[in-house]
């Protein structure tokens, strides 16, 4: 699955920066563990105030680490 095939299956109809709301259902995660993927690291984002603000590009590095590491094993 290519990037472009991702983002226009599950970002396309999304902000470009979205709330953790907004990117645990796309991600298909509940919202706590998006916080814990936040918390962790392991998705690059912006704090504003005491909100957390996460561009689509940050989801897509993400997904793309990912699917690299699915197709290492």
């Amino acid at each position: 699955m290519s990037i472009s095939s991702i983002y226009n299956e599950i970002l396309k109809d999304y902000p470009d920066i979205l709330t953790v709301e907004e990117m645990s259902k796309a991600l298909g995660v509940s919202c706590k563990t998006g916080y814990k993927l936040l918390r962790e690291n392991k998705i690059e984002h912006l704090k504003v105030g005491r909100a957390y603000r996460i561009p689509k590009a940050h989801i897509l590095s993400y997904l793309r680490l990912d699917l690299k590491k699915a197709e290492k094993t």
